[in-house]
């Protein structure tokens, strides 16, 4: 009973994998905020991860736990290589992204231009599951450009679930390949997230997870009603301290950080080893700037940092003098 619990409550919530956002250092930053969310790396293609310089693209430190490793690609056995290294990184699931429309994507056939070949899709992920023993998940979209959402998602969850993928992640709206941007088609596209639903009313025993537009925890805990997880990206990113309401309102577990000023003091020893590492004070702060909006002083901080934290040689002091300028209350955030 325990074990089913804990896998039933894996995928409950986390925080999505976004290109230039979600690094290692992001990842440390809210995991200080919450204890329990699932935490994803930014997409690696899988020809990075073979060919690349390993420990820059996929070291982590242990506190990111659970952390997954996300992987582009479309050659099951580069795919079953790529995964079976991050495996062996120490990676708690391997995610198939299948929903990232840039031109990039396109031209290097992988991301969301698969949803054309569920069979292809299929076989990428068996080859990964046959590569290791975590979990292997799949992050897709509705459809892609004049695709029926109906058929075409339908479709490419069956493949992926006949191939032994642990979970379905579907983001609530179409990718327009052919006519939008990567930026519109985070916006452009409507959300549908009555489809969604209906993809875990078919598939009952297959863990599916909704992500898209989903901005806030209550909205989250809505969703959960109809599904078995839920993904935020911008908010979360954008706003990290909405994560502060997360492990005791979606996993009924609290006595976490009340406040952002308790999750800096909670990271500030890792920003010193890192910096003593090499590591520039700005690859780190860039990930605080929405740490304390509508708060005051929220202004001063943000300025402080952008001012004196992109400095060569820019030290800790200039981190602690910034939060300093901050009038947060305990709980002022989780409002």
């Amino acid at each position: 009973m325990e074990e089913k619990l804990e896998k039933s409550k894996r995928w409950l919530f986390s925080v999505a994998p976004m290109m230039d956002w979600t690094d290692r250092h992001c990842r440390v930053f809210h995991r200080q905020i919450t204890r329990h969310a699932l935490l994803y790396t930014e997409m690696l293609t899988s020809g990075a991860v073979i060919h690349g310089d390993r420990d820059r693209l996929l070291g982590f430190d242990a506190a990111e736990h659970p952390v997954a490793l996300q992987l582009g690609g479309s050659d099951p056995r580069d795919l079953a290589t790529a995964a079976r290294i991050g495996a062996d990184f120490g990676y708690d699931e391997i995610n198939f992204n299948v929903g990232c429309p840039s031109d990039r994507v396109q031209e290097g056939r992988f991301g969301a231009c698969l949803m054309a070949d569920p069979s292809l899709v299929g076989a990428c992920v068996a080859a990964m599951k046959q590569a290791v023993d975590i979990p292997v998940t799949v992050k897709c979209r509705i459809g892609i450009d004049d695709q029926d959402p109906e058929p075409a998602l339908d479709a490419l969850a069956r493949a992926v679930v006949a191939a032994g993928a642990d979970a379905v992640i579907v983001h609530a709206r179409k990718a327009w390949l052919n006519g939008l941007s990567p930026k519109q088609n985070r916006d452009i596209p409507p959300l549908d997230y009555e489809r969604v639903y209906r993809l875990k009313a078919a598939l009952p025993d297959v863990s599916v997870i909704i992500n898209g537009g989903i901005d806030s925890i209550g909205a989250a805990k809505q969703h959960l009603a109809h599904v078995d997880g839920v993904m935020l990206g911008r908010a979360a990113y954008q706003e990290p301290w909405r994560l502060l309401e997360v492990d005791a309102e979606i996993f009924g577990a609290p006595g976490g950080p009340r406040s952002m000023k308790d999750v800096f003091a909670a990271m500030m020893p890792y920003v010193a080893r890192e910096l003593a590492s090499g590591t520039r004070l700005h690859a780190i702060t860039r990930h605080f700037v929405g740490a304390f909006h509508g708060v005051p002083g929220a202004r001063a901080f943000r300025r402080h940092l952008a001012v004196h934290g992109v400095r060569a040689g820019a030290g800790i002091d200039v981190l602690v003098d910034a939060i300093a300028l901050v009038e947060e209350r305990a709980g002022a955030m989780a409002a």
